[in-house]
């Protein structure tokens, strides 16, 4: 597989913007407001890992997952192994705190089944709802690629057959006995919490990957310095965004033309900027590509794990630096990637290929 450095280390700043998005209520009052509208709208910090997540599964795997049902596990295995661990050790520490979890763990958290309802979305490690929303487009990815190598009317057909299943579902849960527990719904939640009101970015993603299959040798866009300014076209999407928020407090993605912003405009610009990195050789590409840049992007999951909610308060019951534990979060991460998530899925892998190679 072609590796894609400077992706990694895109990865790295959509981390960043997801950390001031958390911590920007303990600045709000030094901050301009023009700045704090912009910073306001850094959640979407997730949407690029969302769009990226499209690509990077639609290139690697393609189809080949849905080939077989021996396939698919061995990709399900894989994904699970690239997320599982380090969450679920963190979250073990987490119940196991008498002054946090205090021991009252739950099956829904551990199998990440929290994420599918707007009641329980944010127990345990409250970021990992977003964890939930990849392991549902895992589920789905292959297939998806499988609908648009058929025919882009499918796929289309697909996108949209998997929004009003979803939305089918939480509507029938929510005329039972099970509609206290909110299992997706209501429809802002379905929107705003779920695979479906992610969609677009992940098939974003994948059309991207789709395309780069296709061409032999991609072209580099006509626009010159056009990875630089489309990174900075990306605030100016949050900016336009955020103009939609009706306070301080409000975010602009929860109005839908804030939304429907952020899934196409937003998306597709995240989506040709990850073109012009791939294509074209530029001091911005070179920059993302840097070492410590990729350190710090395969990192990038673990600090996401850690930025808010258990580790950092613990931290933080510690002691509290001006920074906000910025640099001892990403220090932290670094170790926990390079002892214990990129060791057990080096692990996972070479069982699965060793296991693949006996069995042809």
């Amino acid at each position: 597989m072609k590796k894609f450095d400077a992706l990694t280390g895109i990865r790295a700043i959509a981390a960043c913007m997801v950390f001031l998005y958390h911590n920007r209520k303990y600045w709000r009052d030094q901050l301009h407001p023009e700045l704090l509208r912009l910073i306001n709208e850094m959640n979407t910090g997730v949407s690029l890992f969302f769009v990226l997540s499209g690509f990077l599964i639609a290139y690697t795997y393609q189809s080949k997952p849905a080939a077989s049902l021996k396939d698919y596990s061995r990709y399900l295995l894989q994904r699970v192994a690239r997320i599982y661990p380090i969450y679920v050790l963190i979250l073990i520490a987490y119940y196991c705190d008498p002054g946090f979890g205090k021991g009252e763990a739950t099956w829904l958290t551990f199998s990440l089944v929290h994420g599918l309802s707007s009641q329980y979305n944010l127990y345990g490690l409250g970021q990992a709802w977003s964890l939930t929303v990849e392991m549902c487009f895992y589920i789905m990815a292959p297939f998806m690629v499988l609908w648009l190598q058929k025919s882009r009317w499918l796929f289309v057909l697909g996108i949209v057959l998997i929004v009003l299943t979803m939305a089918g579902i939480g509507y029938s849960l929510d005329h039972t006995s099970l509609r206290k527990d909110h299992f997706l719904w209501p429809l802002d939640f379905l929107a705003n919490g779920t695979l479906a009101g992610y969609i677009a970015e992940f098939s974003i993603g994948i059309l991207l990957a789709a395309y780069l299959r296709s061409v032999e040798t991609p072209k580099p866009l006509k626009l010159k310095n056009s990875s630089i300014l489309l990174f900075l076209a990306l605030f100016a999407w949050l900016y336009f965004i955020g103009l939609f928020q009706s306070n301080v407090y409000d975010h602009g993605t929860a109005h839908w033309p804030g939304k429907l912003m952020l899934s196409i405009g937003f998306s597709s610009t995240a989506a040709l900027l990850f073109y012009s990195l791939i294509t074209t050789d530029s001091w911005f590409s070179r920059f993302l590509s840097s070492k410590p840049m990729i350190l710090l992007g395969n990192a990038s999951f673990v600090f996401y794990l850690v930025h808010i909610s258990y580790v950092n308060l613990k931290i933080r019951s510690w002691f509290l630096l001006p920074d906000r534990n910025f640099v001892v979060l990403w220090l932290l991460s670094i170790v926990l990637y390079l002892f214990i998530e990129k060791p057990f899925y080096g692990f996972v892998r070479k069982r699965i290929k060793n296991e693949t190679a006996g069995s042809n």
